[in-house]
């Protein structure tokens, strides 16, 4: 039993064999993929997929580099969307101050429209924050000020401190293959550490392959060997860490146990 709580299905090196790649994702025992994303223009095809994969489920979001390109995505306009069955969550949005590719108050106004939106329906905010710890932390704080919100901070890389003021507002956090690699010895500081009632594993596939398949196409089954490397490095049992993080992701994502039948 085990969650990808973060995958693109319909991004190249994945869509041009996604039965396939579902097929092997099942077979290392992955009973859930959240397919995430990125531009209003995929969304149409991103639920599609989660409609035809019992599954498979979907979130509807604006990726921070893409604020510029989708300025008309408000709130009004994801709360709408969210109302599909199969849509579980909003975003990926945030602050990504690494590429810059959107303007920064842009991708502050979006990143607001989203929290909005995730206290309006209730459904989690997917966050991301690259470079961006100081503002992002400030920005949920102060969202959450105006009203409580649920969500996660995926593809967790930043700092020990930051996951704490995460955890104190109540997020999850979900960690990626990037725990894998041999230079990420403050992520697994901070991995080893974190309340397993809190957690969440991912691929970020096609992104991000964790060792042994580093500089591969990441695929969803690849969420079993960085839950073994997480398993190990916290002490645990790989198929207790399957199971919770598992449970955590349908805790958090709660509208899957509803549009979709779960163990």
């Amino acid at each position: 039993m085990l969650a990808d709580s973060h995958c693109h299905l319909n991004y190249k090196g994945l869509v041009e064999d996604q039965q396939a790649v579902l097929a092997r994702a099942r077979a290392r025992g992955v009973t859930a993929m959240l397919n995430i994303s990125t531009r209003e223009s995929e969304w149409d095809d991103i639920v599609a997929t989660a409609e035809r994969e019992p599954d498979v489920w979907a979130t509807i979001g604006i990726h921070p580099n893409e604020a510029d390109t989708y300025p008309d995505v408000d709130a009004a306009k994801l709360v709408a969307r969210a109302q599909h069955p199969r849509v579980v969550g909003l975003g990926e949005s945030g602050l990504d101050y690494f590429r810059d590719t959107s303007d920064r108050a842009r991708q502050q106004a979006s990143f607001r429209a989203h929290i909005a939106a995730s206290r309006e329906t209730g459904l989690p905010i997917v966050v991301h924050t690259r470079d961006a710890e100081d503002d992002t932390a400030a920005i949920m704080a102060e969202e959450m000020a105006k009203g409580a919100y649920t969500g996660v901070i995926h593809c967790f890389t930043a700092s020990g401190a930051f996951a704490d003021k995460a955890l104190d507002m109540g997020l999850y956090i979900s960690i990626s293959g990037i725990v894998t690699f041999k230079n990420a010895r403050d992520l697994q500081e901070t991995a080893a550490r974190l309340p397993i009632e809190r957690l969440l594993i991912e691929t970020d596939a096609p992104f991000l392959a964790p060792v042994p398949h580093r500089g591969k196409t990441g695929e969803p089954g690849f969420v079993a060997d960085t839950a073994k490397f997480l398993a190990d490095l916290r002490g645990e049992t790989v198929e207790d860490l399957s199971r919770r993080t598992a449970e955590n992701f349908h805790a958090l994502f709660a509208k899957t146990r509803v549009s979709g039948a779960i163990a």
